[in-house]
């Protein structure tokens, strides 16, 4: 056969592939994360001998303060199964409640960066003597949610709820939502305790 034939043989089967391989615009798919399976909710009292107290998740586990050894009242609340912890501090109230409250509220601006939004809601329960803010913060932020509870004349607490994955609000989103309700649980149950006499 003579060359020709083989040259518009082949200029056929490319022009052929060309048209059948543009029936349609393709659209880019959207990107998918993977399914988070989380445990049953369920909770039970700190047993540690502090100033304070309130329930925790049954998936968490309650360790001192690693980074803080000195500061026998601040304690971490593990989660390891989201790979997420909650940083509990305590400090009593010595005419410097406003310093606190500053202080508090000035570690929540350092997010101000990474976060697209920080929603505050005030916390009242005069039942408890417990008064104080949980700050809501959206986007990339390191720390997704934080609070501090005081009862305005002797104790002072502070929360900071942190996941230890690269800050990606999108993927994270289920995670937060599901620790968030932990960390309002553990808001809503906190009680005021007297250790040895202090």
């Amino acid at each position: 056969m003579p060359a020709r034939y083989y040259f518009h043989s082949l200029a056929f089967v490319l022009v052929a592939c060309v048209f059948s391989s543009c029936k349609k615009d393709q659209t880019p798919k959207p990107r998918g994360y993977y399914r988070i399976e989380f445990p049953a909710k369920g909770y039970k009292q700190l047993t540690e001998r502090l100033p304070y107290d309130f329930s925790i998740p049954v998936y968490a586990i309650a360790t001192p303060d690693q980074l803080n050894p000195a500061q026998t009242d601040w304690i971490t609340i593990e989660i390891p199964g989201n790979h997420a912890q909650i940083h509990i501090s305590y400090k009593k109230i010595d005419h410097n409640l406003s310093l606190l409250i500053e202080e508090s509220r000035s570690l929540v601006l350092k997010h101000i960066q990474k976060a697209s939004s920080i929603d505050e809601q005030v916390f009242v329960n005069p039942a408890k003597k417990m008064f104080g803010t949980i700050y809501t913060l959206k986007g990339n932020a390191a720390s997704p949610m934080q609070f501090y509870l005081t009862d305005s004349v002797r104790n002072f607490l502070r929360g900071a709820l942190y996941i230890k994955e690269v800050p990606n609000y999108d993927s994270l989103r289920p995670v937060i939502n599901f620790l968030s309700q932990d960390v309002i649980k553990m808001i809503e149950t906190t009680e005021w305790k007297t250790i040895n006499g202090r």
